[in-house]
């Protein structure tokens, strides 16, 4: 069973100088769908002249420089060679080097599950399904152990760049 009179519903055209996010209640009733009688105007018409609002302003990213607080892997420091010879430690190597050492984990992980279930299957065939069973739960929580830790070196080091960007230079 349907409503005939439906609950009113917010109007998102926004009043100049207010928040785009927050819906003002209008004080016009819901109108009709496009199909009900007394529906003004075709379906997708702008009913008295009005035009729809416009899109909300974009904010600015960051802080005063407008750098963006969301790290950009393709803006991330300097290259992997400048970094890891940056004998004054002005760039990091970490956020460069996290992505390959993950991937290096998980292929060396899901190789030498690979390596036991052959080796199981070639001692015997309940130890076999053993390593095929079991093996994918321990690749997993290794995989997982070894993400949590890069993510926490991770985090530091944009803590240290965090805490460079806002101290003063000396």
């Amino acid at each position: 069973m349907s409503d005939p009179n439906p609950p009113e519903q917010p109007s998102f055209n926004q009043p100049a100088g207010s928040d785009p996010t927050t819906p003002i209640p209008s004080s016009q009733p819901a109108s009709p769908g496009p199909g009900a009688p007394g529906a003004p105007g075709a379906a997708g018409a702008p009913v008295g002249g009005s035009t729809p609002p416009p899109p909300p302003p974009v904010a600015p990213t960051g802080g005063p420089s407008g750098m963006s607080s969301i790290p950009d892997p393709t803006r991330e420091g300097a290259g992997f060679f400048t970094a890891l010879f940056d004998f004054s430690f002005t760039n990091f190597v970490t956020p460069i080097l996290v992505r390959f050492v993950y991937l290096l984990a998980t292929v060396a992980l899901v190789a030498s599950w690979l390596i036991f279930v052959f080796a199981g299957f070639a001692n015997s065939v309940g130890t076999g399904l053993a390593a095929l069973i079991l093996g994918p739960i321990f690749v997993i929580i290794y995989l997982a152990v070894i993400r949590m830790t890069l993510e926490f070196y991770l985090s530091v080091v944009r803590m240290s760049e965090d805490i460079h960007k806002r101290l003063p230079q000396a």
